[in-house]
């Protein structure tokens, strides 16, 4: 059974620190959108604020890939969970003091790229090293349900917080969490698997060997870039959603946290159904088949313009997104040497925020160009190119690289 594995320690407190962490990035990230858009009325100003957010995120992805490849995974996490708390603290006391400014806003926003970013990498890379390879479905599918959880509770009372109290009080509530996520982290007990030679190597000597890892397996580089296809549309999501809302539905913000919600619905969801479809479905067919039907909800929502239809096709869009990262990110883990997954999440994370980046701030402009509806049908564009990329690979691949799931390098 999926909750058994809730029965070790280890995994059990891994599992309830990852949903209160998810529920303060989920809660603030809602917030300061809608905030933005509420202060200056513009969906570019909503792009590029989360254009910088992952922006920050990159250009720190090679230091953090090294840093999580070289030291006590869980230390780092922790580490950076009490910083970025009490840093965002702080910001919400400047709010209070001062009231809204945007160099405020940005200071959140370089913080929160540069923590989710070294969150990812290090809470993924735990995760390998506390699991067995028998429990990686299953440990993903809890891993994808605690995010969810997280982000479900977080867009069903962000946009009242929001309403009733403001965005410095939903800061507040944003640090608080970093800081009982640590607590139940620190029960998390494991011994740390750091290859010691490599621990003393120079970080530039250190990162540059997790690039030639994934040069010499190609195959298994490409299936990493196709695995952060539905992330990239999720930050896309959250751009757009702001003002479809307010434009298109002529909602406010508590329908925008009600959409939130309902993603983080559809992937509680995938959490519950992964395992299951897999035994009815091989993992190639459940991918392709959740590309295509997310590619169609996206193309019906630019067309759309419904509270309803929005509420549905954003639990569908999430089912679709975290079930593909459930699937790809267990074969990830399965394949990948425990010794170089930071830095190949590192890697495939810095592309990810790239792309996130670059159509962060052009989706924005676009709809203050046109409307909100025209960034969903880009959205289903991106999740077509990953459709018709995976089956490229998975169909050029011979008999012998499907049985060893795509970790044969380029000699084969």
């Amino acid at each position: 059974m999926l909750f058994n594995m809730l029965k070790g320690k280890n995994f059990r407190n891994f599992f309830f620190s990852d949903i209160i962490q998810g529920f303060g990035v989920g809660m603030s990230t809602i917030g300061a959108n809608w905030y933005v858009l509420d202060q200056t009325g513009s969906a570019t100003a909503v792009g590029f604020l989360l254009a910088l957010n992952v922006l920050a995120g990159f250009l720190c992805f090679p230091l953090v890939g090294t840093l999580t490849d070289r030291f006590n995974r869980k230390q780092v996490i922790l580490w950076a969970h009490v910083l970025r708390g009490t840093l965002i603290f702080t910001i919400s006391l400047f709010f209070i003091i001062d009231g809204f400014n945007m160099v405020y806003i940005y200071l959140f926003t370089i913080i929160n790229g540069i923590g989710w970013t070294i969150y990812m990498s290090a809470s993924r890379s735990l995760t390998q090293e506390i699991l067995t390879k028998n429990e990686l479905v299953h440990g993903n599918s809890l891993i994808e349900i605690s995010l969810q959880v997280g982000m479900f509770l977080a867009g069903a009372v962000s946009g009242i917080l929001y309403k009733h109290y403001g965005f410095e009080f939903i800061l507040f509530m944003n640090a608080t969490a970093f800081l009982l996520s640590s607590f139940f982290l620190l029960r998390v007990s494991y011994r740390t698997k750091i290859d010691v030679k490599e621990k003393e190597e120079s970080f530039i000597k250190n990162f540059k060997g997790g690039i030639d890892y994934l040069k010499s397996k190609p195959k298994l580089f490409l299936f990493g870039v196709i695995s952060i296809i539905p992330l990239t549309t999720t930050m896309v999501f959250n751009v757009i959603l702001p003002g479809y809302v307010q434009d298109l539905l002529q909602a406010d913000s508590v329908v925008f946290g009600i959409s939130d919600m309902f993603y983080g619905i559809g992937g509680l969801l995938s959490g519950f159904l992964a395992s299951l479809i897999v035994k009815k479905l091989t993992k190639p067919r459940t991918i392709t088949l959740f590309f295509s039907l997310a590619t169609v909800i996206m193309l019906s929502l630019g067309f759309h313009h419904y509270v309803i239809w929005l509420f549905l096709g954003s639990m569908l869009i999430g089912l679709s997104n975290s079930t593909i990262r459930i699937h790809m990110n267990a074969l990830l883990m399965d394949v990948v040497e425990e010794k170089y997954m930071g830095r190949s999440m590192s890697v495939w994370m810095g592309i990810s925020l790239l792309l996130q980046s670059g159509l962060a701030y052009g989706v924005g402009l676009l709809i203050d160009h046109s409307h909100a509806g025209i960034g969903f049908i880009l959205m289903s564009g991106i999740m077509l190119i990953g459709l018709i990329l995976f089956i490229f690979v998975h169909h050029s691949m011979s008999k012998r690289d499907r049985k060893e799931n795509f970790v044969t390098s380029s000699q084969v």
